[in-house]
């Protein structure tokens, strides 16, 4: 897996990876993340098709699953303190 790029974002940090003929986009905030993969056939321009994907609705989405994920860890590990 290597490195492609790396798109800033003040709330959470984005890196495009390629593997195996897919794109892997990994979303990081603190210890949560998240990763989408995608076939690089079924993306049209490349890196840069890719980036236009990912507009603000979708980083807005990305951002209220990471809010519900650190919720359901916090309340599960407040169950057993």
């Amino acid at each position: 897996m290597r490195v492609l790029a790396e798109l800033p974002h003040p709330d959470c940090k984005i890196t495009l990876f390629g593997m195996n003929q897919k794109y892997i986009i990994k979303f990081e905030q603190g210890s949560l993340e998240q990763s989408y993969k995608l076939a690089e056939a079924d993306v049209v321009g490349g890196i840069n098709g890719v980036f236009e994907m990912l507009d603000e609705a979708f980083i807005n989405e990305v951002l209220a699953l990471f809010a519900h994920m650190r919720k359901a860890i916090i309340s599960t590990y407040n169950k057993y303190q």
